[in-house]
């Protein structure tokens, strides 16, 4: 087995392999992975993707790569073909990671890298992070089965609205997302979350990119102030398969939480979705974010899988 710099392959080398990926995605959290394996396809035939491959007899068997954003560094994704083929999946596994993280670690100007393995088990690659200073969060992948009977939405603050997601909102949404997430065992995940600039970009690749499937308008919504008319909370939805929804953000501002805005912003997203015939809503929460865990447990969401959240500050 042989480990190369995967701007050596073209499309035409990694596509059996993300064909191996999109049925698992697609097994093990009901996803749709097609788009972002066009979208890696585009940028490998570019030959602007870094990252390594796993070669055995001139066959791509393993991959993972990383982008650059300023002085971070993000490990995008990590798949190897599993079964008969590949008996040692797992060591491929963490020679592949060992080699994105000295890389990262050692890039000129990079100060901060950030992993998310979603469809890796809490703990499987876990070592070489942990091997090279990284901290690791543990986070839920929770589904609602949105066949079951329509939940009632919670009594609301009179003076709090929950209106459709516009363009408009771009702005201020920023803006509430820095303020929710000060201080939050997220922030510390995701450091886009710091800056207003951060949390503009945050939202542009919800919105604009594939990565968390595509951004779907319709069941995305808004809490609003009635008197003062500003952004106070926002759920943000995306379509991962043509039956499933995905929340990518919600959040609510610190000062109107414990009013149900939270409760009621789910409620718009599964009622909207349910009435467009999607089967089910999914999304991901940190652990030690125990009062969102509560609540998505009494609101029937469940735990699927529990996978792994890391981070290096240098």
């Amino acid at each position: 087995m042989e480990i190369l710099d995967l701007r050596h392959f073209s499309s035409v080398d990694l596509r059996p392999l993300l064909n191996d990926e999109t049925r698992v995605w697609a097994s093990l959290l009901s996803w749709d992975y097609n788009g972002s394996a066009e979208m890696i396809l585009r940028y490998v035939d570019a030959k602007i993707l870094p990252g390594y491959a796993a070669i055995e007899r001139g066959r791509i068997f393993g991959y993972s790569f990383f982008v650059y954003e300023g002085s971070k560094g993000v490990v995008g994704d990590l798949f190897v073909a599993n079964g008969a083929r590949v008996p040692n999946a797992r060591e491929v596994e963490l020679k592949l990671l060992t080699h994105v993280i000295e890389t990262l670690q050692q890039s000129p100007g990079i100060h901060r890298v950030e992993a998310q393995l979603l469809a890796h088990e809490a703990g499987s690659v876990a070592r070489p992070f942990l091997d090279q200073g990284f901290q690791r969060y543990p986070r839920l992948f929770m589904v609602l089965e949105l066949t079951n009977a329509t939940p009632q939405a919670p009594a609301m603050h009179p003076e709090v609205e929950i209106r459709r997601w516009t363009e408009a909102d771009y702005q201020p949404a920023a803006a509430v997302i820095t303020a929710a997430y000060r201080g939050h065992v997220d922030a510390q995940i995701n450091d886009q979350y710091h800056t207003l600039s951060g949390s503009l970009r945050f939202l542009n690749n919800i919105v604009r990119f594939p990565g968390c499937g595509l951004f779907d308008a319709e069941s995305s919504y808004a809490a609003v102030d009635r008197k003062a008319k500003n952004l106070i909370g926002l759920i943000l939805c995306s379509r991962v398969r043509g039956d499933v929804g995905h929340v990518t953000q919600v959040c609510v501002l610190p000062e109107y939480r414990s009013r149900g805005v939270g409760e009621s912003l789910l409620a718009a997203t599964s009622t909207n979705l349910r009435k467009r015939g999607f089967s089910m809503l999914s999304l991901t929460v940190t652990e030690a974010n125990a009062g969102a865990v509560i609540l998505y447990r009494r609101l029937n969401f469940e735990s699927k899988r529990v996978f792994d959240a890391f981070v290096w500050e240098g």
